[in-house]
């Protein structure tokens, strides 16, 4: 059997958005994903759905698998002819024991091919705004580990040695568990005790939390703060006056948690967003899309398509699987004919100009109602054929209205909507633990799976209860239907006016 190849990635330091093009594609492409503790899981979800995943994470006082059975695994099924793909959290080759593992590959023969990543010292500098170099202050950077046990001198670093560079950044990996130790150290060997120094954990990640302080004063700081791994400490003249420019803890949503009820599918755009504007999201994917098309009503429909004048859309889902259908069963999109197409909302909208088509008819606001009422103003529905596809739980405000305006309607629903189980999931025992500070709702859907699962969703006495925010009037309505408190709705239906007034209402709220 052919020899397969061994990919090293660097997944960076948990921000997805620093994560290389090279890596998407590798990870898209894998047949074996063996990955680390550190890793995003998003990542995970790249990977093609017949693709085997190993978890081989390590974290302190936990090694799921030993190093030695690691690297047998990656050999292992690199000569079984798969394509692997070994994801370390950060860089391979720095403190990733990435080194010892193409040492292996290398001595059995294995072809490897190494990607970088953004290692955790850069991420924790540049988002906690702590140049690691600065001309005329640090002309030089070191990076060490610090997960050594003290009692084990042969093995220890020697930190009295570092401990009289003035000019130099120490960027320390793995120290937290020895930080007091460590700082003694360095001052036992001369270092002022006014040296600035810092720590910054989850660098990158809206859970981002940072203490700076002195060599003297940090390791005191750290512990009423109550830091831990996995976080880099950095020494060094370059922390002095970071609070100047630590851009990242002063975006508006920084420290905030935010429950997500979206799909897994539809998620995407909104945690970008979210995390962009500093939240932590917690991802609670409370209800699920399935596509759902009858043969039977795509035999009726197809034959007929290019009698139809208009083609209306109310959901991004309804485009996707619409044409999923259409390019399974025709050549090409001219198929469509000249139909006009309608839609409810802007990530409607851009599903359907993704295959190169117009949307003629588009509401500034994005309901049902009001797309309903802008075809009619059209002026031309007396006797026109309409297509709406929709979903099973799609209201029928759409087609009583263009019915009502004399125009003949057919539906073909090509999704349904289930409600999931979040019992064992992780996402939920996180929220139902620590809470959040907000929870937002985008469907009427997602507040029924809401109440259903009440009692997997129950908080813990000490958890933070969360404000609801809403997406619009239907949403709202759902909410107090269901005796839930809304505390905000966007302004106007859609994501960002959403996004938009969770910031402002979160800015009035008081801890």
């Amino acid at each position: 059997m052919a020899t397969g190849i061994v990919y090293l990635v660097g997944a960076g330091p948990g921000d997805l958005g620093l994560v290389t093009l090279r890596a998407k594609e590798l990870i898209a492409s894998a047949d074996v994903l063996v990955y680390d503790y550190l890793v995003h899981p998003e990542l995970l979800d790249w990977c093609r759905a017949d693709a085997k995943k190993i978890y081989v994470g390590k974290k302190a006082g936990f090694h799921s698998r030993p190093q030695d059975e690691i690297e047998a695994i990656l050999v292992q099924h690199a000569r079984e002819g798969s394509r692997v793909v070994r994801l370390k959290g950060g860089d391979p080759f720095v403190f990733g024991r990435g080194g010892e593992e193409v040492r292996r590959l290398a001595a059995d023969g294995v072809p490897f091919e190494v990607v970088p990543g953004i290692t955790a010292a850069v991420a924790a500098g540049a988002y906690a705004g702590i140049p690691l170099t600065l001309r005329n202050t640090s002309a030089s950077l070191i990076l060490l580990t610090g997960h050594e046990d003290p009692k084990k001198p042969e093995v220890q670093t020697d930190w009295r040695r570092y401990s009289q560079l003035p000019h130099a950044t120490l960027a320390i990996y793995m120290g937290m568990g020895h930080l007091r130790y460590i700082l003694d150290e360095l001052m036992a060997g001369g270092m002022a005790g006014t040296m600035p120094a810092a720590v910054v954990q989850w660098a990158s990640l809206g859970r981002q939390r940072s203490v700076a302080g002195t060599v003297a004063t940090l390791a005191d700081r750290v512990a009423a703060e109550k830091l831990s791994s996995p976080a880099i400490i950095l020494i060094g003249e370059v922390v002095r006056g970071h609070e100047q420019i630590d851009w990242f803890e002063h975006l508006p949503l920084f420290g905030r948690r935010v429950a997500i009820t979206r799909t897994r599918s539809q998620a995407s755009e909104l945690r970008v967003r979210l995390e962009s504007l500093g939240a932590e999201v917690i991802e609670l994917p409370l209800i699920d899309i399935v596509k759902d098309v009858s043969n039977h009503d795509l035999a009726d429909i197809f034959p007929e398509l290019g009698g139809y004048d208009w083609l209306v859309f109310s959901s991004a889902n309804g485009v996707r699987y619409f044409f999923e259908e259409f390019l399974r069963v025709f050549d090409e999109i001219r198929s469509l004919g000249l139909m006009r197409i309608a839609c409810v909302g802007e990530a409607t909208a851009r599903a359907v100009k993704a295959f190169h088509l117009k949307v003629e008819c588009q509401p500034k606001k994005a309901t049902a109602e009001a797309l309903a009422e802008e075809m009619v103003a059209t002026g031309s529905l007396d006797h026109a054929k309409i297509l709406v596809v929709t979903g099973n739980l799609n209201r029928d405000v759409i087609v009583t209205r263009l019915e009502e305006a004399k125009a003949i309607v057919d539906t073909l629903k090509v999704y349904r909507t289930e409600q999931t189980d979040l019992t064992a999931d992780p996402a939920a025992e996180d929220f139902r633990r620590k809470g959040a500070d907000a929870i937002l709702f985008a469907s009427s859907s997602a507040v029924d799976s809401y109440v259903a699962q009440s009692a997997a969703l129950a908080f813990e006495p000490d958890a933070r209860r969360p404000l609801a925010g809403s997406i619009g009037p239907q949403t709202t309505a759902s909410l107090k239907e269901a005796g839930l408190t809304v505390d905000f709705e966007a302004k106007t239906p859609g994501l960002e006016p959403l996004l938009q007034s969770l910031v402002t209402r979160l800015a009035r709220r008081r801890d």
